[in-house]
């Protein structure tokens, strides 16, 4: 059967070609402003470090170092060529963009020290030359999540997106839809789905279906369409196999496979190649080995000195929940931590204790907790208790969790034994890491945002995890908790 005269015509919001040399047009704008923010960064970090090691009293040692700057900034910038971070498939990628600046700034910094090696008149203090490196490091990677957020801003305004044909329409191709229609900041436009069982022009998702898999190079021309995402479950091997083929004679697309395992994937794979086979391994924990005891450090460090230092805040919340209502200070919450073990989840108290009472008298709220465990006019929640829940002081006490490794400064949201059945097959990949007292959740609007939305970041964690993201996490929190955002 001939499909030609059945394909649906491009639907009027497909951009077109003036759409798109302004799309390219602005991608250049960014990338130089891109280059501009690490120029003036690398500017700066370098003024920092000179500062820092107080080399300006010479004049002749002054020139010296100037020279050696406007020498290295160009360097820097060529090696961030050469690594990637101004090609568009790497920028705004979080962690792959602070590895790679990282790995760039390392390069720069060890050419410096082996040209040292290389001629014995080329002095230099090497701790100007650590403490560059740092700054670099750091502020090179601040001016990049300032500019993310512009190029994000953009994007919810329809700008900066990539056209995108999601191959396959059963659950797993709209449970893709859905999730990239969600999260705009992603940068696609679903343009339509292929499948060989939906009616042409039906809709799944919201999204038309645009025609039959037989027809996806001609309906990608038509389109104009260069990133293509596979759903596995929806075909056999030999055809994913003959996709990938079809696929494989184009260097202009990018085709992405969907594996559907999300109950696997979260916790994490690793390629590797046995006997010239290559293997998909599946991490059962997520954090082990020196991640954990780097993550342990780190908690350890920042929670003990705040409980020293919050010791007389402590005191003033505990004598004013005791002065507020009647019962006891503190609360204790049965959770689950890491591998399903439950413990104690301590909280300075908010509510009243004859809480479930007063709940009995508002049958609409009962729903409301049902739906999305959160209550945001809650009559059961005590004059001090609405302050300190809206800068989460309440959760002060759970740093006695972290001290006792049953929680982290950083995790995902903690799950009571209560709700292990509203996060369906995502629990098994939440509970390989220990629950934290911030997160993902927490810097992206707390109660504000939706049950669906929470388990997203929490698993967008589970996989991600690096130190830099828990500092970058714990950073993000401290404006988070002084706007009082989403906290109820």
């Amino acid at each position: 059967m001939h499909y030609k005269n059945l394909l649906p015509a491009p639907p009027d919001d497909i951009p077109t070609s003036r759409y798109d040399a302004r799309q390219s047009l602005l991608w250049k704008l960014i990338v130089t402003l891109l280059i501009i923010t690490d120029t003036m960064m690398s500017i700066l970090a370098f003024q920092l470090a000179f500062s820092l090691r107080r080399l300006n009293s010479d004049w002749y040692q002054l020139l010296y170092y100037l020279m050696l700057v406007m020498v290295l900034i160009p360097l820097w910038l060529l090696i961030f060529g050469i690594v990637g971070l101004y090609y568009q498939r790497n920028l705004l990628n979080g962690m792959k963009e602070f590895s790679l600046i990282t790995r760039a700034v390392s390069t720069g910094t060890l050419a410096v020290v082996f040209a040292g090696f290389i001629d014995s008149s080329f002095m230099l203090d090497r701790w100007w030359l650590i403490a560059a490196w740092g700054f670099n490091i750091f502020l090179i990677s601040s001016g990049r999540i300032f500019m993310r957020y512009m190029v994000f801003l953009l994007r919810l305004r329809g700008s900066l997106l990539t056209r995108v044909i999601i191959v396959g329409a059963n659950v797993e191709g709209y449970l893709l839809a859905e999730q990239l229609q969600q999260i705009k900041k992603a940068g696609f436009n679903i343009i339509g789905f292929i499948d060989d069982f939906l009616p042409i022009g039906s809709d799944w998702c919201g999204v038309p279906v645009l025609g039959r898999v037989a027809q996806l190079a001609e309906l990608r021309r038509q389109y104009k369409v260069k990133d293509i995402i596979l759903t596995n479950s929806a075909f056999t091997r030999a055809e994913v196999a003959s996709i990938f083929k079809q696929c494989g004679m184009d260097g202009d697309i990018n085709l992405r496979l969907s594996s559907g395992l999300f109950e696997i994937i979260t916790t994490g794979i690793e390629v590797e190649e046995i006997a010239y086979i290559p293997f998909t391994r599946i991490n059962k924990v997520r954090l082990t080995g020196w991640d954990e005891i780097v993550k342990g450090l780190l908690d350890y460090v920042i929670a003990v000195p705040i409980m020293i230092l919050a010791a007389p805040l402590f005191f003033l919340i505990m004598t004013a929940v005791k002065l507020d209502s009647d019962g006891p200070v503190f609360y204790r919450r049965r959770v689950l931590g890491i591998n399903g073990k439950v413990f104690n989840a301590y909280k300075f108290r908010t509510m009243h204790v004859d809480c479930d009472a007063i709940l009995a008298e508002y049958p609409e709220l009962q729903e409301e907790l049902a739906q999305t465990q959160k209550i945001k006019e809650d009559p059961r929640v005590t004059r001090v208790g609405h302050f300190l829940r809206r800068y989460s002081l309440d959760e002060l006490p759970q740093l006695w969790n972290v001290v006792r490794r049953e929680m982290s400064l950083i995790g995902p949201r903690m799950i009571t034994p209560e709700e292990l059945l509203r996060y369906d097959q995502w629990y098994v990949n939440l509970l390989t890491v220990r629950p934290g007292l911030s997160g993902l959740w927490q810097v992206s609007g707390r109660s504000d945002i939706s049950y669906q939305e929470r388990v997203t970041l929490d698993m967008y964690y589970v996989r991600n995890w690096t130190v830099w993201l828990d500092l970058q996490l714990i950073i993000r929190t401290i404006p988070a908790l002084l706007s009082g955002r989403g906290a109820y």
